[in-house]
């Protein structure tokens, strides 16, 4: 956001404090946590507790301070979510049985910071901690984890981007034009691409589409046989896939040994690939890395990010169980499925040539000979 997301305003309060006051209501302690006392906020309620971090420097490090401030299980909730939900919560807190962590997963993605902890993962941090390692998806395999399930995604939508800034204030009647002192959003661009409208790029700037749907609907297969319909006509494609934890060192390789050392960033470099990981306290937003990875590229096509992506593709699958698309209709650019769904840009599983014209024209994409 280039700024503390904590002190945006809906509706004259900050979203910490639009926060606290939800947390008050379900819980008779609420504590904030902080890299230290001079970031604790001045107008705190009173009877909220700040817990500076033991180290500095990771939401690891906040939750590890706070659980060796109260020695009980305590809900973690992010400072910059939107509409949290009070049914979310007890939901989360009802799993919390006979394990360490109460970890609700949403469209496949994990959501640690609306989740319970208990005081056995303590330990756990801190040894992750003190061998340097930051991001709480470390945590999970050393620990007993319930997955609680959730079809709906909107209790978890926090504010990483201008985009989503813009999306909150629209979601709860705020104008739009003011998100960020008058200054254009992308979330303008977002609004134009699905209204038929499409916006003029940088030459440099790829296109980027997401291709969204509920788990085993065939998000995978349909990026599979798109892709090779784009570099046909000449383009230059990306992908992104968004996951809860991957590693790509083998154990005991070069590159893994730079990493077990502590190096915060390496490469690997070879005459035909290239692969650069690097240490963060926090996801990458998506337009952080399409700016960073893909100048030059022609298109991005995205497994998910169904709330950060401009444009959207829905996949639903009618053998993967499910009753509904995960998007109204007004969100998608277009929906493939094999269900009689009704769409204004319908096509079947295989329409793979079709919907990759329909794209093309729709978003502006020139092709060899165009």
């Amino acid at each position: 956001m280039g700024r503390d997301k904590r002190t945006l305003r809906l509706d004259g309060e900050t979203l910490l404090l639009r926060n606290v006051s939800f947390l008050r209501d379900v819980f008779p302690v609420v504590g904030v946590s902080v890299r230290s006392m001079d970031q604790a906020p001045a107008d705190l309620p009173p009877g909220v507790v700040v817990v500076p971090d033991e180290a500095p420097g990771s939401p690891l490090a906040g939750l590890a301070s706070v659980l060796a401030r109260f020695r009980e299980p305590v809900f973690a909730m992010a400072a910059d979510l939107v509409t949290p939900s009070h049914d979310a919560v007890l939901r989360v807190l009802a799993a919390f049985r006979d394990v360490d962590v109460s970890l609700p997963v949403a469209e496949d993605h994990l959501e640690p910071l609306h989740a319970v902890y208990g005081p056995e993962c303590l330990s756990h941090m801190r040894q992750l901690l003190a061998a340097g390692a930051h991001s709480i998806l470390d945590l999970f395999p050393l620990v007993r984890v319930v997955r609680v399930p959730f079809t709906d995604p909107s209790p978890f939508f926090n504010v990483n981007t201008p985009a989503d800034w813009a999306e909150a204030r629209r979601l709860l009647g705020d104008p739009v034009e003011h998100a960020l002192g008058g200054a254009a959003s992308p979330g303008d661009d977002l609004e134009a691409r699905r209204s038929g409208d499409v916006p003029e790029r940088r030459a440099s700037e790829p296109v980027v589409l997401g291709i969204v749907g509920r788990p085993n609907s065939g998000k995978t297969t349909l990026i599979e046989r798109l892709i090779p319909e784009f570099t046909r006509r000449g383009l230059r494609v990306g992908a992104v896939k968004r996951v809860a934890r991957f590693d790509i060192d083998v154990p005991g390789k070069d590159s893994w040994r730079h990493g077990q050392a502590g190096a915060d960033a390496y490469t690997v470099a070879s005459s035909s690939k290239l692969a650069h990981v690097a240490r963060r306290d926090g996801e990458a937003a998506l337009d952080e890395i399409v700016s960073r990875y893909f100048g030059g590229y022609d298109l991005v096509i995205c497994e998910g990010y169904r709330r950060e992506a401009p444009d959207v593709v829905e996949v639903f699958r009618s053998g993967a169980g499910y009753e509904a698309p995960v998007c109204e209709a007004g969100e998608t650019l277009a929906l493939v499925t094999d269900a009689g769904l009704v769409h204004d840009r319908r096509f079947g599983l295989d329409d793979n040539e079709a919907l990759a014209r329909f794209l093309l024209s729709r978003l502006g994409i020139a092709t060899a000979g165009e």
